[in-house]
């Protein structure tokens, strides 16, 4: 199959503003790409839309909670860049703590930024995007693929991510549109300091986390990298391989080697 041409597209990140979302950015921008940011903080895109060096860039407010501020947000975009080719739904949240400790409406609301708002955005653009026999990358996580200690509701969300977008990806089969699912492990990015608690504030508990964390960059130009490839998935870090693959085969193992790196989750 021929690579994907990036040069030239139309490509809209959500979580523009963040820490991987800016890194995507520049990443398309480098390859060519015309980028519109999309994040709740603008100041944030704004300051990461100047960062591109080539191509149109620009930054737009948007809630990914609201139905109504992601059209508006992706209609912005279109007419500032053009019609979307590649929507990439990066906008993530997460919390820690164990499930008997956590407010419903902290589950409610990262299911509404990592799951609902990806739905939002790809339903508004959907239509767009196979018109141009474009595509659609969700950033997800290992946590899409196997239990993570004290983030059931994070957990949850990437588990019912990777359900629609790989059903997704059956039904535009033979359109012409790819469907990416991305799933990093850690990622050394601001939303670890954004992490809430089971009480909805952000938590200063100390995280544990297992290997080495990636580099937002990096993370970026392996996505782009596979955007190009036309890829269907793509699992980064050795970490993420190694649950994938451990879950799949042994998942009593995985979940208790998982279980004792990080016991430290759930410690208070």
């Amino acid at each position: 199959m021929a690579k994907r041409k990036i040069e030239g597209k139309n490509v809209v990140i959500t979580g523009g503003g963040g820490g991987l979302g800016a890194a995507l950015g520049r990443e398309f921008g480098f390859a060519g790409a015309n980028v519109a940011l999309l994040d709740i903080d603008y100041e944030a895109a704004v300051l990461a839309a100047d960062r591109i060096e080539r191509g149109t860039s620009t930054a737009i407010e948007c809630d990914v909670t609201s139905y109504e501020s992601c059209a508006a947000a992706i209609a912005r975009a279109e007419d500032r860049i053009g019609p979307t080719d590649i929507l990439v739904n990066n906008a993530g949240l997460s919390h820690r703590s164990a499930f008997a400790e956590t407010e419903i409406d902290v589950i409610r609301r990262i299911m509404d930024i990592n799951f609902w708002g990806s739905v939002y955005c790809t339903k508004i653009a959907v239509s767009t995007i196979t018109e141009r026999r474009g595509a659609i990358v969700v950033v997800s996580s290992t946590a899409g693929y196997a239990p993570l200690l004290g983030r059931t509701g994070y957990a949850a969300s990437k588990h019912a991510l990777h359900g629609l977008f790989a059903t997704l990806r059956t039904e535009l089969a033979d359109t012409g549109v790819d469907v990416l699912i991305a799933a990093p492990s850690f990622i050394d990015t601001p939303l670890r300091q954004h992490t809430l608690g089971g009480d909805g504030e952000v938590t200063d508990h100390p995280q544990s986390r297992v290997g080495n964390m990636m580099s937002p960059e990096d993370v970026a130009e392996r996505i782009v990298w596979a955007v190009e490839r036309r890829k269907s998935t793509l699992v980064l870090g050795s970490v993420g391989k190694l649950t994938r693959f451990l879950n799949a085969l042994a998942p009593g193992i995985y979940e208790r080697m998982m279980t004792r790196s990080l016991r430290s989750e759930l410690d208070r």
